[in-house]
C-alpha cells in the first residue's frame, strides 16, 4: 500500500498569522510569501531526523596523531527556540586525536546540522562537543560559539552588536589548563 504523503498545513498557517498581523495575504507582494516562508522555515531547520553518525558517515580514519586538530571559524546561522528570530555567528571547534581523525568537512557539516533546528546557543555547543566525543572517542573535545542574537537586537532589549560567547570543554580540554588555554589561544589568534 503507497504511503500518503501528509498535506504541509505550514502555508495555511503563515497565511492566518499575515491575517493575524493585519495583512492582506492575497496582497500582489503577499501572494507567494506563505509559500516561500514554510520553504525557508523548512530549509531552516532541516537537521532535525540527522544523526551526527549519518554526517559523519565514513569519514572516520585511523590516524597515528596526536596533536590538536582545530576548524575555527566556522560560520552558522540558526533559528532561536524562543522568538524564531536568527542568531549567527562563527564556531571553533577542536579536538585531541586518540589513534582516530575525522574527515576536515565533516565538523562543519555537523555544526550545520545541529544549527539547523530550533536551538539556545549554550545547548548547540554542547551538542556540537559531545557529538564529536562520541563519534571520535578522542582525547578531548572543545567548541566556542560566538553569536549574535537578533532577538536581542530587534526586540526586548533593543541592543545591537553584542555577542554571545560559549564553550564546552570535554576530556582533557576540561581536565588539563594548558591544553584548555592553547586551544583558547589559538582561537582568539587572527
Amino acid at each position: 500500500m503507497a504511503k500518503v504523503k501528509p498535506v504541509d498545513r505550514m502555508p495555511e498557517l503563515v497565511e492566518l498569522m499575515l491575517v493575524e498581523l493585519g495583512e492582506d495575504p492575497e496582497r500582489q507582494g503577499l501572494r507567494a510569501t506563505p509559500e516561500r516562508v514554510a520553504r525557508a522555515l523548512r530549509e531552516l531547520t532541516d537537521g532535525y531526523g540527522v544523526r551526527p553518525a549519518d554526517v559523519i558517515a565514513g569519514a572516520v580514519f585511523d590516524q597515528d596523531y596526536d596533536e590538536m586538530v582545530l576548524v575555527k571559524d566556522i560560520p552558522f546561522y540558526s533559528l532561536c527556540e524562543h522568538h524564531m528570530l536568527p542568531f549567527f555567528g562563527s564556531c571553533h571547534v577542536g579536538y585531541l586525536p586518540k589513534g582516530r581523525i575525522v574527515g576536515l568537512s565533516k565538523i562543519p557539516r555537523l555544526v550545520g546540522m545541529f544549527a539547523h533546528r530550533l536551538q539556545l546557543q549554550e545547548r548547540l555547543t554542547k551538542e556540537i562537543a559531545e557529538a564529536l566525543n562520541d563519534e571520535l572517542t578522542p582525547r578531548g573535545v572543545g567548541v566556542v560559539v560566538e553569536a549574535r542574537h537578533l532577538c536581542m537586537e530587534m526586540r526586548g532589549v533593543q541592543k545591537p552588536g553584542g555577542q554571545l560567547i560559549t564553550s564546552c570543554m570535554l576530556g582533557t580540554f576540561r581536565k588539563d589548563a594548558r591544553t584548555r588555554g592553547e586551544f583558547l589561544e589559538l582561537v582568539r589568534h587572527n
